[in-house]
This record gives structure tokens, sequence and C-alpha cells, in this order.
């Protein structure tokens, strides 16, 4: 009796230890990533809850490959999700809402910018992985070789612009900035004048502020205190940097692996972005992606475990120190690592502290449902006048006439 007592038990237990969740994000270099976090943190926490994790990273169009899983019911329970597309996803129903699952003081926990890029018509649908904001990179060679004093976090866009044009001036070869016609660069400047992309009725509204930043960001070419990044064989600011191109970039704290593989020698160290001169306020961008829970998920308990595993502070202070994300839990802004010496820790406190933007204007990088339709218009305007070809009174005039036809404004 006791022998067959015992072998229900064991047989209980493997039923119980066979519990998985599917998880599943893009592929390239987040692979190493992610199973060297399963590997080392998460998983050991959750084999004492009999949970094993299947990790299904996707190469190709993740985003097409997730909406055709979940409508064809075959997606995993938990899912990457990134901001910019997310709403989209969440108006399909298809995402289960997580504020059953997470009390108001774990939610509380994350940084209220990030959780509020997730939240969807009131309901929180993704808990923030980690994410990124854009900072200013500056290579200090090239500004002692100019005798230039470098950028500083006192800047704004006019006595930031003088430095570009001094550089630009004394190093014929290299630019002081390159810019790219991308709303994913130049909007950062336009939320700094207190433009936002929405008004209250849903609706786009290029604006004064709009326009002054548009001016300034578009003239600084035609200033000498920048060239285009195509003009310059290059296709990002990170790329202009990396070749010495360009004297400052505007990126991320992705640009790290970058550099750390393409310009191992390159001497940086990042900063704010400048101040509007007008309102002393910056503005930035949230580029972040969620855990997601799939709403015919049969695991949903146990997909839950693993959501808090891998969002854990344990889990981000893992990735953190190997210098791969940015985490969004609050407690650890203040973690050792950002004091550590080194253009790397550097870069990451800046990337880091700049999602509270200090009093500024901070936005998640998304636009309702519109995603990249929303800033076609305005990219093409940045086109258009950075290259000569339409006036800006011209250019802004055609893409407020397209974002009306978009956001049904009359």
């Amino acid at each position: 009796m006791k022998k067959a007592f015992l072998a229900l038990l064991a047989l209980l237990g493997l039923a119980f230890a066979q519990t998985q969740v599917r998880i599943s994000g893009w592929g390239g270099t987040d692979i190493a990533i992610v199973s060297g976090l399963l590997k080392e943190v998460v998983q050991p926490k959750l084999d004492k809850e009999g949970i094993r994790v299947v990790y299904e990273p996707i190469e190709g169009d993740y985003t097409q490959w997730l909406f055709n899983a979940l409508s064809a019911g075959t997606a995993p329970d938990l899912f990457y999700v990134d901001v910019f597309w997310s709403e989209s996803l969440f108006a399909t129903g298809r995402v289960e809402p997580l504020d059953a699952y997470f009390s108001k003081q774990e939610i509380a926990e994350f940084l209220p910018n990030l959780i509020q890029a997730f939240t969807y018509r009131g309901k929180l649908y993704g808990i923030p992985k980690d994410f990124n904001t854009l900072a200013l990179q500056y290579n200090t060679d090239l500004f002692d070789e100019a005798g230039v004093a470098y950028p500083n976090q006192q800047d704004t866009w006019e006595t930031f612009e003088a430095k570009l044009r001094q550089v630009q001036a004394k190093l014929k070869d290299v630019a002081g900035l390159c810019v790219v016609p991308d709303f994913a660069r130049f909007g950062a400047f336009a939320f700094a004048t207190g433009w936002k992309p929405f008004d209250e009725k849903g609706r786009t509204v290029l604006d004064q502020n709009f326009r002054r930043a548009f001016e300034w960001y578009t003239g600084l070419v035609k200033r000498g205190a920048a060239r285009v990044a195509q003009d310059l064989g290059e296709g990002w600011t990170g790329g202009c940097f990396g070749s010495e191109k360009a004297a400052t970039a505007l990126e991320g704290a992705w640009i790290a692996g970058f550099l750390r593989d393409k310009a191992p020698n390159l001497p940086y160290r990042t900063t704010f972005l400048p101040l509007d001169p007008v309102t002393k306020k910056r503005g930035n961008f949230i580029f972040t992606v969620s855990w997601s829970l799939n709403a015919a998920s049969k695991n949903k308990e146990a997909a839950v475990k693993v959501l808090k595993a891998l969002t854990s502070p344990e889990a981000q202070q893992w990735v953190l120190e190997r210098g791969l994300a940015i985490p969004s839990r609050k407690a650890l802004a203040n973690n050792p690592y950002f004091q550590r010496a080194g253009k790397e820790p550097e870069l990451n406190r800046v990337v880091f502290q700049g999602s509270l933007a200090q009093g500024g204007h901070v936005y998640p990088f998304k636009f309702l449902a519109y995603g990249g339709d929303w800033m076609r218009p305005i990219n093409d305007a940045l086109q258009a006048v950075m290259t000569g070809q339409k006036s800006v009174d011209q250019a802004l005039k055609e893409a407020q006439a397209a974002l009306d036809r978009l956001t049904g404004r009359r």
C-alpha cells in the first residue's frame, strides 16, 4: 500500500513537473541573451514550481508571425510586444489584461512611463522587460582635435549647434552631426517644445511649436552644423559616428554593442539631448518591449509565474551587468553598475535617466494604431526640406493634409 502511494506521488510529481510554458521573441542576438537568462536565472527558480520554459525564438518577420499565430491559435503562452505596434495588437482582444495577476504594489515597482506605454483603454497588457531612450554620444578625440568644448547637459539647441559648427569648420572631413529624415530622431526635439503627437480628439496638428523644431532640425545642414547620413554613405547616426564621419550621434544604448564590434577603440562619452532654448525642456522617446500573455493560453497561472521571473530584479540585474539592456524597474535606478567608470556604464546611465526626462516631455514610440503610416508624412517632409526639394511651408502643408486624412481632422 505504501509503495503504491509513493508511486502515485511520483506520478503526480512527474505530471506537475511537465507543466510547460512556451515563450517567443525575435531571433538574432536576442537568442543568446534569453537563453543565458533562462539557464542562469529564470529556470532554476521555476524548477521549484514544476514549470519548464520552452523558448521558441522567431527569425524573420516577427510581427507578421505573431499576428498570424494568434489568429491561428498556435501562438505561445508569452511573447514579445513592441510598443510601436502594441495598440493594434491589444485591440484584437487576443492579449490577456494583466491587472488581475499583478498587485498595484508589483506594478508600481516598474517605471511609470513604461507601464503607461503598455496600458490600453485603462488595462495593462504587458510588463516592460527593458527599454531605451535617445542620448547624445560624442567623440572626445574629435572635439579635442577641433579645440571645442564637449557637449553637456546644460546645452540648448543653440549652444549645441554652435559647438557642431565649430567642429565641422575645424575638421573639414568630419560632420558635427549626421542627421536622418526620420521622426524617430527628430521627434524628440519636437516634444521638447511641448508639442504633442495627438490632441484630445486624437488628431495631429503641426502647430508653431512643431514648426520651430522642424526648422531648427532641417536647417542644421545648411547652417554648417551637420550633414545628411546618406550623403556620408551611412543609414543612421550611429554608422556615421562609428566610422568617425561625424563627431556626435543621437542613439540609444544599442549603439554600445555596435561600437564594441565595429570601433572598439573609439573614445566617446554620453550626455543628454540638448534643451529647447524656449521651454528649457528636453524631449525623448521611450523604445520598449513587453512580455505579454496570450489570452487563449491554457497555462495562464504558470505563464504569469514565468513572466514574473523574466522581469524579476534578479533577471534585470543579470541583463544589466552584461551591458545588454536597460532595466525597467525603478529600484535599479541607483544600481552600482551605473556608477562604474567607463563609456558603456555612462551611456546606460544617461539612457536610463532619459526616461525621466528631468521634467521634460517623454512619449512612447507608438502612434495609436497608425504605426508607420503616421510617421510617413512627417518623414517625407523632413526628406523634402533637407534635400532642398521643397520649402518648409510647402512640406508642412502637405504633411498636415496627409495627417488630416489619416487622423480624421477636417
